[in-house]
């Protein structure tokens, strides 16, 4: 450390980097001024950081960044192809949307659906707002209710997605299988937030029932039918799809096979659904060029999270704690653990669950937490920020919703907030 001070201050660039990402600060600027911090701090020769960012680019977090990118490129053919609106209009028709809890269902599970797919809340419900606006509005559906959905559900699908960044993190950095985080992790935090969603957007229907109002929408078009391409094109989506996930988890495929899976998909959708290769790539890259900020973003967070590492942060970190957890209680530890995720961490959710990997795991062990009880904290920890807080999360899906009530989306986000941690003190009884 420079000047020899003391490593825990080497967590300073850390606190920097959380207190900036809920200001109005590029993410990357928010990233390059903190390397350049913990560089300057624990004394990293400034002319090798070629060297280190090199490095970086075959790292676990630039491979999350381009899954992210591949997620956002297949979402972009599932648009192209008719795919996208296929799935959203069948699931709409098949519940029969004549009134409100229909029409909240019906979005509930499309959102869900392609966002579990795709591995990305943002783009997923940036290719679902424009289909089912016109359709829930034509019911009476506010703006407010339609937010709360695309936040609530939406992240019931990233808990669930089995190439979700997110869930390929946690399964990562904790060595479980699919099929083990899905049972004890994914499902029973997602029935948790299905059922917070679903009520309190009912609640806030009622609310703002004729206060607001979607105005100048298009009558939505009641004789859709899909093209022969579109029907042919979902099918081979969801077969390949489904044949892929039962093999990776029969070979126990890693991280790195969501890539492979990503890009299968994208291509043998694209081709049945009458693009030709060409086309295919051109639109692949349409869609990924809008997560390139993220990707770039996860490259930086490598240096940034060593130099903190290796200069002993976190295992000063860990033992200022020591007292407070002199208990070893799972209970106790998995509270602060999870607290100390959802408030102060801030940034990309599988970022965050790398920094409370380095901060907390070693504790987790040394207490004796199950690895199954771990990858709950995690999860919750790191991705039920964006509903602590009203920040880009919340309020992108305000944006796609059309939605300017946000009163109505921090009472919703406190509530499932409250939930999920009473979630973590429950499952915490069991170890």
């Amino acid at each position: 450390m420079i000047f020899g001070i003391s490593p825990i201050l080497a967590l300073v660039p850390l606190i920097i980097y959380i207190i900036l990402a809920f200001k109005d600060i590029n993410a990357i600027l928010n990233v390059v001024i903190c390397v350049l911090l913990s560089a300057i701090m624990t004394k990293q020769p400034l002319m090798e950081m070629g060297d280190v960012i090199g490095e970086a680019l075959g790292s676990f977090l630039a491979m999350i960044g381009f899954i992210i990118m591949l997620g956002s490129a297949l979402g972009e053919v599932l648009k192209k192809t008719g795919v996208a609106e296929y799935i959203v209009l069948t699931f709409m028709k098949k519940i029969g949307i004549n009134d409100e809890k229909k029409a909240i269902l019906a979005v509930m599970i499309s959102s869900c659906i392609l966002v579990a797919l795709l591995g990305t809340l943002a783009g997923a419900n940036a290719i679902i707002a424009p289909i089912v606006i016109p359709l829930v509005a034509a019911i009476g559906i506010t703006p407010s209710t339609l937010a709360a959905i695309f936040q609530g559900a939406g992240a019931t699908g990233l808990f669930i997605g089995p190439y979700s960044p997110q869930v390929v993190t946690i399964m990562e950095v904790t060595g479980i299988s699919y099929g083990v985080y899905l049972s004890s992790v994914g499902l029973p935090l997602a029935i948790v937030c299905w059922v917070v969603t679903f009520v309190m957007a009912q609640r806030i229907q009622n609310r703002t029932r004729n206060v607001y109002v979607y105005e100048d929408v298009e009558e939505p078009d009641k004789n859709y039918n899909p093209t022969i391409e579109a029907k042919k094109a979902t099918i081979v989506f969801f077969v390949s799809l489904l044949i892929m996930v039962i093999y990776g988890i029969i070979n126990q495929g890693g991280s790195s096979y969501a890539i492979v899976v990503m890009f299968v998909a994208a291509i043998l959708t694209g081709v049945f659904g009458g693009l030709n290769l060409n086309t295919i790539f051109e639109t692949m890259v349409e869609g990924a060029e809008r997560m390139v900020s993220l990707f770039i973003m996860f490259v930086l967070f490598y240096p940034f999270i060593t130099f903190i590492s290796e200069a002993g942060a976190f295992d000063a970190l860990v033992e200022l704690l020591k007292p407070l957890l002199a208990s070893e209680s799972p209970i106790l530890f998995s509270l602060i653990a999870t607290l100390t995720g959802i408030f102060g961490i801030g940034g990309a959710a599988a970022a965050q669950t790398v920094v409370m990997d380095n901060m907390f795991g070693p504790l987790a062990d040394n207490i004796g937490i199950s690895i199954t009880l771990w990858a709950m904290v995690l999860l919750v920890g790191s991705q039920i920020t964006s509903f602590a807080y009203p920040e880009a999360d919340m309020l992108g899906q305000m944006g796609l919703a059309r939605s300017k009530d946000l009163k109505n989306m921090v009472k919703f986000g406190v509530t499932l907030t409250v939930s999920t941690i009473i979630l973590v003190i429950i499952r915490s009884f069991f170890g």
